[in-house]
């Protein structure tokens, strides 16, 4: 019997990538489920092809396109009978509640989308405890740690390095950075994703909230992850055990090998798809140091990570509202990290044990940002 999978979010870069997963192999998988924001044509002729059980559509208008819409689809799609694995490969807090119910219906969830381990850490891993769910990693960094780790005792973990490409701001000046343009912070030097999580590599906000992920979904202090600059992108983590070993997990760019890990894990399964490690074509690998004057979010992210509660859920929200003010244009760069200090500065940490609070920071978070960005 084939498994069942729901994809949220299908029309996105990560979703497409797991859709040529599954098309490599059918014989294990089918999709039940598919899911979009507003990409209506492009989830009609995935529809088409796959011909899901349920197809949903965020922001549908009017327009007809399946059995859902409005935002309660993700729910719906996440929680049929017939899914056995959700790839939630939605962007930003949108996933949230999706992952909670998932999870509450004992559902695997390949979780590419950061932000509800970010905001709500505590509360979605004892969803998944209380509910028979698995959360397992689709981000290339958790995957690498997990690949590295599993039979392992987690007493024998010592320490997770993840790697950052640095994005395309890496050997710029501070000054030059914080007036960088849209097309600028776009032109990712390794990795093809979509716009915001692109916006995120060029602030390294998106490796703060990597390093939120990891100790939620490992177990270790914030200060037993580090985060080292690695342009070439091939070293994807290195994994520190308590006697000083240290093993690294190594590919070239692609978000097919982890979505594919994320499905079978612990199981690894033949995929002709992928493109063979060769390390003389890999050349040279180099690490830096994490500059911290370059990248003044991924400073306020840590913080906000050892602040705990509610701190990282107005981290996360200052951010989108600020990404979201930057690529209308009505932002410079530079303004992200202002408009994230100035929100945790007057953030008022509660505890984030329960959706409601998580759900208020958020939104009071965003209204902070948008009267701090535009101030």
């Amino acid at each position: 019997m084939t498994v069942g999978v729901a994809i949220l979010g299908s029309t996105g870069s990560i979703g497409c990538s797991a859709l040529q997963v599954l098309s490599r192999q059918r014989d294990r998988f089918r999709v039940a489920a598919l899911t979009a924001y507003s990409n209506a044509d492009l989830l009609q002729r995935q529809a088409a092809e796959w011909k899901p059980g349920y197809v949903g559509l965020v922001n549908s208008g009017k327009r007809e396109t399946g059995n859902g819409k409005g935002p309660e689809c993700l729910v719906e799609a996440a929680t049929r009978p017939d899914v056995d694995i959700v790839v939630n490969a939605i962007v930003g807090a949108a996933g949230l509640e999706a992952t909670l119910a998932a999870l509450s219906a004992g559902k695997r969830v390949a979780l590419a989308n950061k932000e509800p381990l970010v905001m709500a850490g505590e509360l979605v891993t004892r969803t998944a405890r209380e509910g028979g769910g698995e959360i397992v990693p689709v981000d290339s960094e958790h995957s690498a740690v997990l690949q590295c780790i599993t039979g392992r005792r987690p007493a024998e973990l010592a320490r997770l390095i993840l790697t950052a490409s640095g994005g395309p701001f890496r050997t710029w000046n501070p000054e030059r950075v914080a007036g960088a343009t849209v097309d600028e912070a776009l032109r990712h030097p390794t990795w093809k994703m979509g716009r915001k999580i692109t916006v995120d590599s060029a602030s390294l906000v998106n490796k703060a909230l990597e390093v939120i992920e990891a100790h939620f979904l490992f177990g270790l202090p914030y200060e037993a992850v580090d985060v080292v600059v690695h342009p070439q992108s091939v070293v994807h983590a290195f994994v520190e055990f308590v006697d000083g070993s240290v093993l690294a997990q190594v590919g070239f760019p692609t978000m097919e090998l982890p979505i594919l890990y994320a499905l079978t894990h612990p199981e690894r399964v033949p995929d002709a798809g992928v493109r063979r490690f060769d390390p003389v074509a890999a050349g040279t690998l180099t690490f830096e140091p994490v500059r911290a004057e370059l990248y003044p979010a991924y400073g306020l992210g840590r913080a906000a990570a050892a602040a705990g509660g509610t701190a990282p859920t107005a981290f996360n929200a200052a951010n989108e509202v600020a990404v979201t003010l930057f690529l209308e244009g009505k932002i410079r760069f530079g303004r992200i990290a202002d408009t994230i200090a100035r929100v945790l500065e007057a953030h008022q940490v509660r505890d984030a044990a329960s959706l409601e609070t998580v759900l208020t920071a958020d939104a009071a978070a965003r209204r902070l940002a948008r009267e701090a960005a535009c101030s």
